[in-house]
């Protein structure tokens, strides 16, 4: 049984339609949705980025049932974990046992603000395991002195706490951090239909924890209105390789997607209003062993979106 959830994107959209957005989900076909944590937005065309916690407290107050994770909180530069430790907890009080907390190992993009160095994915990861286990040492609710190799916290107590702690799933664009969120991640979240990725989760322990993958898709009725709407506003979904994790700012991005085309986006983000395209592209995720995939609709049509996938798609894939 596969669930699909709607994708709330914090780089295109404020915080007031963010939960807008959030209520229509809820009452909706969709299972679930996942809200991007960023400090920019990938480009100055998208234009937003508030800060996630906000919104999800008032996610909170504006849906009855949906369930809702970060997608993805990165714990280890912008954020010290103990302060991700209190939000995370926090928002699992707002949102009982319908919120979980999705981690990575984060983006240059949002992670240099501060002025620290942007260490390499290597030790990254490393980063993220030692607060992976700082933010469930917290959760634990006792008064915690931590002293790891990156991360210090004296006398740190966490009061508030929901009754069900939030799973922890892990963000992974290679086999190697797969491996990992198996090993200390409640599920794993992917970007990429590669069946490469869940193998190396199951070899790390990953196989009976859930599988998160995320598409970008278009919708318009028109096919080519879609392809120039996903070309303006989310061309960096075509850069190859690492870009999107080591480039510093939107202006580097608006540099490097000058030479990506409408077709090279075309390639990447299902456009129009074909349901069979969508339907495929879910299938994809499914057949590489995602059994959560949810789909980014890029553009601020996000009611005809979400009539679109109820009439059309969802009754194919759910």
């Amino acid at each position: 049984m596969t669930e699909i959830g709607h994708k709330l994107i914090c780089e295109e959209h404020g915080p007031n339609d963010l939960a807008d957005y959030a209520r229509l989900a809820d009452r909706s076909a969709f299972d679930f949705a996942m809200i991007s944590d960023h400090f920019h937005p990938w480009t100055s065309t998208q234009g937003e980025s508030p800060l996630v916690w906000n919104v999800i407290g008032a996610i909170s107050q504006a849906t009855d049932d949906l369930t809702l994770g970060t997608s993805i909180t990165c714990p280890i530069l912008r954020y010290h974990p103990a302060i991700i430790a209190q939000a995370a907890a926090t928002a699992g009080v707002q949102l009982p046992d319908r919120f979980f907390l999705g981690v990575g190992t984060g983006e240059n993009l949002s992670e240099h603000v501060l002025g620290d160095r942007w260490p390499e994915h290597q030790v990254r990861l490393e980063m993220l395991e030692e607060a992976v286990d700082l933010i469930r040492t917290l959760w634990e609710g006792e008064t915690t002195s931590y002293r790891g190799e990156y991360y210090t916290v004296e006398n740190a107590k966490i009061y508030t706490l929901p009754e069900e702690l939030p799973p922890i799933p892990i963000a992974a664009d290679g086999p190697k951090t797969a491996r990992k969120a198996g090993e200390i991640g409640d599920g794993l979240v992917a970007v990429a239909p590669d069946p490469e990725l869940i193998e190396a989760f199951e070899a790390g322990g990953g196989e009976d924890k859930p599988r998160y993958a995320e598409i970008d898709v278009c919708y318009a009725e028109d096919e080519q209105e879609a392809i120039e709407t996903a070309h303006e506003i989310w061309p960096q979904a075509a850069l190859p390789g690492e870009l999107l994790w080591e480039l510093r700012t939107p202006a580097h991005f608006e540099q490097a997607t000058e030479a990506v085309t409408e077709e090279d986006v075309a390639e990447v983000v299902v456009c129009g209003s074909d349901p069979e395209d969508h339907i495929e592209g879910i299938r994809e995720y499914v057949d590489a062993g995602f059994d959560h995939v949810a789909v980014h609709n890029v553009g601020s049509n996000q009611a005809e979106f979400v009539e679109f996938y109820e009439e059309e798609v969802l009754p194919a894939v759910q």
